[in-house]
């Protein structure tokens, strides 16, 4: 432990990858271990066999200093009492009169958190604009997730609020609208979709990081988007109608496989993932750069089915178990009402696994492989 401990000083970027993969390479390299052919997994390391008292004991608290409850599981202490703690939280800081009905950044500076007093204690609040439609309002939420979620909606509308013109002109001149409504008829309405456009736009425009938190800083902002407004407008719906066009073609290739039951079922359930109602606004942007070649993708692998099904079988079995842990895993964490990172990061490397096995010509950004990503999902059940 000491000589591993000596090792990793000063070793931030090793340190950042977590124990498991540090330690392994640590070991490895140690003790000439390389040099023989030895192999150590991440799944050599079972956390869940660790006597209990190596795991943190959390004990919940209420304002009198009574035990409500005790785990060794924060996010099972959460999924059974965070919905409770979320309501009692909010009935006990309802924003004052001047912190509602904003329409510009009138409120001094933005801390990222605030010390609350409840009865005896304090707690840490987690301050953040909240959208209320024709206005903000500046609310206090006891998780930080939650906040930053809320804060950037608030923010989004703020800014908004401050470019009424654009606004109103954009209502009436989105680039290709008519098209990109028609195609996008099976999801929902033209209004619809151009509120996603114009909402996307202005998150392009106005919230890169870091985020305005005074405001100086949010004029200085305004004055950066209005240059830009136009330009990114046009970027936003050159992409939008790229992928409306692939996913159009989908559509209308699919039909003719349907003796092909098992391919068509695992692809109707891809698009179903990656294009529901608002697909443009809550898909990660760099991701949704990515959309029209996972539909071109889809293309391809139907060609390749027509001559060869028995491959596309093959295919399918090596891809479904890793999409099966994944699934399993995003499951368990949305009972919780918890979200993981490296999960969602490595679902969208499954996308890419995709295009790695069915559409190879399509090439991916970067090298996966069903192998590379079994070695990965070790890695994060064990990190």
């Amino acid at each position: 432990v000491e000589e591993f401990i000596a090792a990793m000083a000063g070793n931030e970027k090793k340190m950042n990858q977590g124990l498991i993969t540090p330690l392994i390479d640590h070991i490895l390299e140690a003790r000439g271990l390389n040099a023989r052919g030895w192999a150590v997994t991440p799944d050599a390391f079972r956390p869940d066999a660790l006597p209990l008292h190596f795991s943190m004991n959390y004990k919940l608290i209420d304002e009198h200093g009574r035990q409500l409850d005790m785990n060794r599981s924060l996010v099972a202490l959460r999924g059974e009492w965070g919905k409770e703690a979320k309501e009692e939280f909010a009935e006990l800081h309802e924003t004052p009169s001047e912190y509602t009905q904003l329409t510009d950044w009138t409120f001094g500076e933005l801390p990222e958190l605030m010390e609350v007093p409840v009865g005896k204690q304090t707690v840490i609040g987690y301050p953040a604009l909240s959208d209320e439609g024709e206005t903000v309002s500046l609310k206090v939420f006891d998780s930080a997730e939650e906040a930053a979620e809320t804060h950037r909606k608030g923010l989004a509308r703020l800014f908004m609020l401050q470019f009424k013109e654009q606004v109103k002109y954009f209502d009436k001149n989105v680039p290709g609208m008519s098209q990109m409504g028609m195609q996008y008829m099976a999801l929902g309405t033209t209004d619809e979709l151009k509120r996603q456009i114009v909402d996307l736009t202005f998150e392009r425009a106005c919230l890169s990081e870091p985020l305005p938190a005074d405001a100086a800083a949010f004029k200085a902002r305004c004055a950066e988007a209005k240059a830009r407004l136009g330009l990114i407008m046009q970027e936003v719906c050159r992409m939008v109608g790229a992928v409306l066009t692939e996913s159009q073609a989908v559509s209308k290739k699919l039909p003719a496989f349907k003796a092909h039951a098992a391919a068509t079922q695992d692809i109707e359930a891809q698009l179903k993932r990656l294009l529901g109602k608002r697909f443009i606004i809550e898909t990660p942007f760099e991701r949704l750069q990515h959309y029209p070649r996972y539909l071109k993708g889809i293309q391809v692998r139907l060609d390749k089915l027509k001559a060869d099904p028995a491959r596309d079988t093959r295919l399918m079995a090596e891809y479904a178990p890793l999409w099966t842990n994944y699934e399993r895993r995003f499951l368990q964490l949305a009972k919780q009402g918890a979200s993981d990172p490296q999960i969602e990061q490595f679902r969208w490397l499954m996308e890419e696994l995709r295009i790695s096995l069915f559409a190879q010509e399509l090439r991916t950004p970067v090298p996966v492989s069903t192998k590379r990503l079994q070695k990965q999902w070790e890695g994060i059940q064990h990190g």
